[in-house]
C-alpha cells in the first residue's frame, strides 16, 4: 500500500511554526487505546484522530512527542517494538525503525521507554502543550512526568512554566481541509452514495430495517471502507421521527417512508448523508408535500455555502422555508414572523442544520469567535441537514402521523460556490423514484 507521509510531516512542520511563535515548547499527542468489548474480545481498533491526523501512524500504544524551539524543530514517534510472536497473533507491526523511515519521524522509541524518556523530553522546555481532560489516564501519566521532572531541580531541570491545550491550535488546523484531506472526503462521499443508492435498490415492502442496513454496509466495506463512520439509523415509518434511532429491527410498510442516516469511514475521514424515500418506492399526498417542503429548504440552504457567509446563514434560510411550509401545510397557524419569533416551527424541526464534517462524524472546530457565528471560508466542510418530524397529536391533521424527513449532504465551501461532495445520492423526487425503480437483481 502506497503511504506519503508528506502531507502529515507539512502538518507537524505547521503546528510547530505556532508553537515556537507563542514561546517555544513541547506537544504530546498519544493515540487511543485499544478498548475491551468483552472478556478477552477487544473493539476493532480506531486510532485518535489528533493523533492521526499528525503522524498518519495507525497502530495502538504509540505517543506523538513533537518540539518546537528556536534552537530545534524534532518530531518523535514511541510506538511498539517488533515482536513475531504477537505478530502471529494479532498481525505486521512496524516496529521504531521501519516506522521512522515510513512516517518521517525523526526518532523513534519502543514504546515501553516512554516513562523514562518523557520526563527528559519535557525538562527545560518553556511549555507543555497537551490536550488536558481529552484522556483520564494520559493526565495522570503527564502529572507523573512533570512530577519526575520537578523531581530533578536540584540538578538545575526546570519545569514548563506553562501547560497549553494543544486541542485550540489543532481544532483550527482540522477545521480548514488541505488537499490530501479533500481526496478522502471525495473518496468516502462516494462510497456512502453508492450505499444509498443501494439501500434505494433494494427496499420493498415487508423487510425489515436491518436487512437495509446489511445492504449499506455491503457496499461500505465491499468499496474499501474500513469502518462506518458511527451507527446507521434505518428508520422506517414512525421510527423516522425519533432522531437517534438506531435499533433497526422494524418491519418496512407499504405506504410509510425510511430515513436512512449513514455514512462510510475511509481512511479516517467521514461522510454523513440522510436520504428519505418511499418504503414502495413512490411519493404519495402529505409525504411527498412534506418532501418537497425539505427539499426545498435544504437547497436553498445549500446556495447559502458560500465563502463570505455566516456558519448559521444556512440555518436561518431553511428555517424560514420550512416554518413557511408548516404553515402552509396547516402544521401550524399564525404568521410567519410570529412563528419565527416564538421558535413554534421547532415542534417540527427540533435540531440545527449544520455540523462540521472531517475526521469526526461531528468534527472539531469553533462556531462562533468572538461571540459571533464564523464566516464561512474554503476548506470547510460542513452538513447541510434541515428536517420535518411530525408525530401524532389532536392538532395534526392524522394524514400527516408519523411522517419524517430528513435530507442531508456534505458541503466543500469553496471560493464561489458550493460543492457537493454527496451528489451522487439522489434525493429529488424523480431521482429517487427512478433509482427505486431499479430493483438490485
Amino acid at each position: 500500500m502506497n503511504f506519503d507521509f508528506a502531507p502529515f510531516a507539512a502538518r507537524r512542520a505547521r503546528l510547530a511554526d505556532q508553537i515556537r511563535a507563542s514561546g517555544g515548547g513541547i506537544a504530546i499527542v498519544p493515540t487511543a487505546p485499544e478498548r475491551c468489548r468483552n472478556r478477552d474480545s477487544e473493539y476493532p481498533y480506531r486510532h485518535d484522530s489528533y493523533f492521526h491526523y499528525l503522524s498518519g501512524f495507525g497502530e495502538p500504544e504509540a505517543v506523538l512527542v513533537l518540539i518546537a524551539t528556536a534552537e530545534e524543530t524534532r518530531s518523535v514517534l514511541f510506538c511498539r517494538e517488533k515482536n513475531e510472536e504477537r505478530e502471529i497473533w494479532d498481525g505486521f507491526r512496524f516496529g521504531p525503525e521501519a516506522a521512522r523511515e515510513r512516517f518521517g519521524m525523526d526518532a523513534t522509541h519502543p514504546v515501553s521507554e516512554l516513562a523514562k524518556l518523557l520526563p527528559e523530553l519535557i525538562g527545560n522546555q518553556p511549555a507543555l502543550w497537551y490536550s488536558l481532560g481529552h484522556d483520564e489516564e494520559w493526565d495522570r501519566r503527564i502529572t507523573d512526568a512533570l512530577n519526575s521532572v520537578r523531581a530533578g531541580a536540584r540538578n538545575g531541570i526546570s519545569v514548563p512554566t506553562e501547560i497549553c491545550d494543544l486541542r485550540v491550535q489543532l481544532d483550527e488546523m482540522r477545521l480548514f481541509k488541505d488537499a490530501s484531506e479533500i481526496g478522502l472526503m471525495r473518496r468516502a462521499a462516494e462510497i456512502t452514495s453508492a450505499a444509498h443508492r443501494r439501500a434505494m435498490r433494494a427496499c420493498h415492502p415487508g423487510m425489515m430495517e436491518y436487512e437495509i442496513e446489511a445492504e449499506i454496509l455491503h457496499e461500505f466495506r465491499r468499496s474499501g471502507s474500513q469502518f462506518p463512520a458511527y451507527t446507521s439509523i434505518v428508520a422506517g415509518g414512525p421510527n423516522a421521527c425519533v432522531l437517534h434511532y438506531n435499533a433497526n429491527n422494524q418491519p418496512l410498510r407499504d405506504g410509510e417512508l425510511l430515513l436512512i442516516d449513514a455514512g462510510c469511514e475511509f481512511d479516517s475521514y467521514a461522510a454523513d448523508i440522510t436520504r428519505t424515500f418511499p418504503v414502495n418506492g413512490r411519493f404519495e399526498g402529505p409525504q411527498r408535500d412534506v418532501y418537497a417542503l425539505v427539499l426545498a429548504s435544504q437547497k436553498a440552504a445549500i446556495a447559502e455555502c458560500r465563502a463570505g457567509k455566516y456558519f448559521n446563514d444556512p440555518h436561518d434560510v431553511a428555517v424560514r422555508i420550512l416554518a413557511q411550509g408548516m404553515l402552509d401545510l396547516k402544521l401550524l397557524s399564525g404568521s410567519l414572523d410570529e412563528v419565527l419569533e416564538t421558535s413554534s416551527y421547532r415542534r417540527f424541526y427540533m435540531h440545527r442544520t449544520s455540523h462540521w464534517l472531517g475526521m469526526d462524524v461531528h468534527d472539531c472546530g469553533e462556531y462562533k469567535q468572538r461571540g459571533r457565528w464564523r464566516d464561512l471560508e474554503p476548506g470547510m466542510v460542513l452538513t447541510i441537514e434541515p428536517g420535518c418530524y411530525i408525530r401524532p397529536a389532536d392538532d395534526v391533521p392524522e394524514a400527516f402521523w408519523n411522517i419524517g424527513v430528513r435530507i442531508e449532504d456534505d458541503v466543500l465551501i469553496t471560493g464561489n460556490h458550493p460543492d457537493v461532495l454527496t451528489s451522487a445520492a439522489p434525493k429529488c423526487i424523480k431521482d429517487v423514484e427512478a433509482c427505486m425503480a431499479e430493483a438490485l437483481a
